[in-house]
């Protein structure tokens, strides 16, 4: 009943057209943003920079701690951006963002929380199902880092690289599916986190070319970002935050809807 109720409380919400190359223009406006208010949104970048850093430093040789801090680091990164969301929306309004507009869209909010946890709870089972699969699959023993370039990545028989790419794909789709929209949505918006997440579905399923394209730009520019020992991350990061919140104000149309302060 409740699922029910937040599905049609989720159509109040407008889903707008977009042409296929939509996601690129998203990227131009969030690097405006990002010049217009610099400051913020680098701290923010170097933080999560900083943090990777601290989690290959604890991690370092332990490929599955490893593999689950980031796979928790990449899913939270996210939501982390959610002061980023309210300075983008601030500059949309006309303001002037600062500090105070940041510490601000991180009051106490249980909405925020519970999707935070179901973040968590997915990377969990992501890292779960991972380590299933290549104790089972892959030809020697990994528990190292050099273990899974040798036993996975550099296999010559099995394909377990391949399948595991393909396995991870087609469990970070619905985990796209769900938070695409529903994170500036719930700092932008008095909805419950299940309308959040129903909206975001409407929006995928209303345009699947734009959000594969949009998704292959999130992974691609955050693999660069992270490609450079994270020191990208520190603009890649504010970055994409910025377009994340323009791909929403695109997508959906919140006319006559209360908005949150």
């Amino acid at each position: 009943m409740r699922d029910s109720t937040a599905l049609i409380e989720s159509r109040r919400f407008g889903v707008r057209l977009i042409p296929p190359l939509r996601p690129l223009g998203w990227l131009a406006l969030g690097w405006r943003d990002l010049r217009r208010c610099p400051l913020v949104g680098l701290v923010h970048g170097l933080a999560l920079a900083a943090f990777g850093a601290v989690l290959i430093a604890l991690a370092h040789d332990r490929f599955w701690l490893l593999a689950g801090a980031f796979s928790g680091f990449l899913l939270v990164a996210p939501l982390s951006a959610t002061g980023l969301y309210a300075v983008s929306r601030a500059l949309e309004r006309g303001e002037h963002p600062g500090w105070r507009t940041v510490t601000s869209a991180w009051r106490p909010e249980p909405r925020l929380v519970r999707f935070g946890l179901l973040l968590a709870l997915a990377g969990t089972g992501w890292v779960v199902t991972s380590a299933s699969f290549i104790t089972g699959f892959a030809p020697m023993p990994v528990e190292r880092p050099i273990d899974f370039m040798r036993g996975v990545v550099l296999a010559e028989q099995g394909h377990v690289f391949e399948t595991w790419l393909l396995l991870g794909g087609l469990l970070a789709a619905p985990v796209y599916a769900s938070s695409v929209v529903a994170l500036p949505m719930l700092l932008d918006r008095q909805v419950g986190v299940m309308v959040a997440v129903l909206t975001s579905w409407r929006v995928v399923q209303a345009h699947r070319l734009p959000l594969a394209l949009w998704a292959a730009l999130l992974f691609g520019l955050t693999a660069m970002g992270m490609a450079t020992a994270l020191l990208g991350l520190v603009v890649v990061a504010p970055w994409l935050a910025h377009a994340s919140w323009h791909a929403y104000r695109d997508l959906v149309d919140t006319t006559g809807l209360e908005a949150r302060p």
